[in-house]
């Protein structure tokens, strides 16, 4: 695919060092020679120095035969304008980034298709989603349903209570007997590791499971996690992310929501009437202490201040606070959760360019779940007619190595994979994959 990316910022940047490994023809447009220049160094791709509104510099990278158009600029309306005017000249598809989460509710109405515009992201509303759905499973750092739940991945870090540890992957298959789930991959200092029989598990592991319903409570049981229901819930930041977050949980749940912005504090409150809304400093521990924190259940920092965020994050955990969320701009971060005592960190932009990224991939592919600290996706995938993968069984697929297949769904009943389990023309199949054998495992099952 030729594929055009107009912003090099960080869903730029990142969409690009994934569409590159697959092969794609990708042409990165931005502003910024320095950016473009680093682009240049670290990826096989071509790069544009200007506006990628002005129709000149759509048209030097070739728009006219653009297989896609993805538009993620910082701007919005700049998104949108080269979204409709690539669309116009010629891009088969195209992609803007917004920030306005109304853009999504208003879709339909707007018949954005019309104006050239297939597909809108935001980012905001994107990470809200993430947030609950890690709110939903506490225990676990990671939580994503295949299915309807028919399969669910879990991220869980092995804490000294946990009867895995110092035990090896085919030992702790007596935890097991009766295939409920299955670690797929291992998460050790930053290097992410596809487990081999004698591989032993480790304190401070991050193990990834993939597991039927009734292997929930398994995990969280050898894993040496207590079950706790999310009750109260703190969100510091009334930004796209906080406010979208709280009208979300304040259904079900009591919510506070900090935000330090007065006038944002007032619409705030007007349009979130069930949510308990503070116009103070989130810095402040002696406010948190004075909003009862010890007695929350969750704590979500996503204020537009990576260290803020992070800060009171390990204050909530020094209060008590069970789950910690954090939201980070940098990158870099996300692989410390961990190592500085905080549940999960999201990144918005990369949650973003994961979410696009589906977009790009083949027919076959009908889900994909990005993982948090972990460059590595969890695929679902139709298997195609005539697939290799229906050849043989599972243990002779000649997988790559940086490669597992975790699960099968066939019709409404699921399996966990075993080398002995044939795969069939039309089961979907739930496969665990690093970047670079990802083209390669999906050529199996197309």
């Amino acid at each position: 695919m030729k594929i055009l990316i107009a912003g090099a910022g960080e869903v730029g940047y990142h969409l690009a060092k994934l569409l590159t490994k697959e092969s794609h023809s990708i042409v990165l447009i931005d502003t910024r020679a320095k950016i473009l220049s680093r682009a240049d160094s670290e990826m096989d791709l071509l790069t544009i120095h200007g506006n990628a509104y002005s129709l000149s510099v759509l048209d030097s990278a070739g728009v006219v035969d653009a297989d896609l158009l993805i538009a993620v600029t910082s701007s919005e309306t700049t998104n949108l304008t080269i979204a409709t005017l690539g669309k116009q000249l010629g891009a088969k598809k195209t992609i803007a980034r917004v920030n306005n989460s109304e853009f999504l509710k208003l879709k339909d109405r707007l018949d954005l298709g019309r104006l050239g515009i297939d597909v809108i992201i935001s980012p905001e509303e994107l990470a809200s989603k993430e947030i609950i759905r890690l709110l939903r499973r506490s225990s676990f750092s990671n939580a994503f349903d295949f299915e309807f739940g028919k399969l669910t991945l879990l991220g869980v870090y092995l804490g000294e209570g946990s009867r895995l540890i110092n035990r090896s992957v085919d030992d702790c298959k007596k935890f097991n007997d009766d295939k409920k789930f299955k670690t797929i991959a291992i998460e050790r200092q930053g290097v992410p590791i596809i487990p081999s029989g004698d591989f032993v598990y480790q304190a401070n592991d991050h193990v990834f499971f993939l597991c039927l319903p009734t292997g929930i409570e398994q995990i969280r049981e050898i894993s040496g996690k207590k079950k706790h229901e999310v009750k109260n819930v703190m969100i510091m930041g009334g930004g796209n992310v906080g406010f979208n977050t709280a009208k979300k949980l304040s259904r079900r749940k009591n919510v506070k929501l900090i935000e330090s912005n007065t006038e944002r504090c007032n619409e705030l409150a007007d349009s979130l009437p069930e949510t308990l809304v503070i116009n103070d400093d989130g810095h402040d521990v002696h406010l948190l202490e004075d909003e009862n924190i010890s007695e929350m259940d969750a704590f979500i920092a996503v204020t537009g201040n990576s260290e803020t965020n992070i800060m009171s994050c390990l204050v909530a955990k020094n209060h008590g606070v069970k789950k910690t969320i954090a939201m980070v701009e940098n990158m870099d971060y996300i692989n410390l959760s961990q190592t500085i005592g905080i549940d999960t960190l999201i990144n918005k932009k990369l949650i973003a360019a994961n979410n696009i990224f589906r977009y790009v991939r083949q027919a076959g592919i009908i889900n994909i779940a990005g993982i948090h600290g972990l460059d590595a996706e969890v695929i679902e995938i139709h298997v195609a007619q005539n697939s290799k993968a229906t050849k043989k069984i599972v243990g002779d697929l000649s997988l790559p190595k940086d490669a597992m297949v975790g699960g099968i769904i066939r019709n409404s009943d699921a399996w966990i994979a075993s080398d002995e389990f044939q795969i069939e023309v039309g089961d979907k199949v739930v496969v665990f994959a690093l970047p670079d054998s990802i083209k390669q495992t999906l050529e199996i099952f197309s």
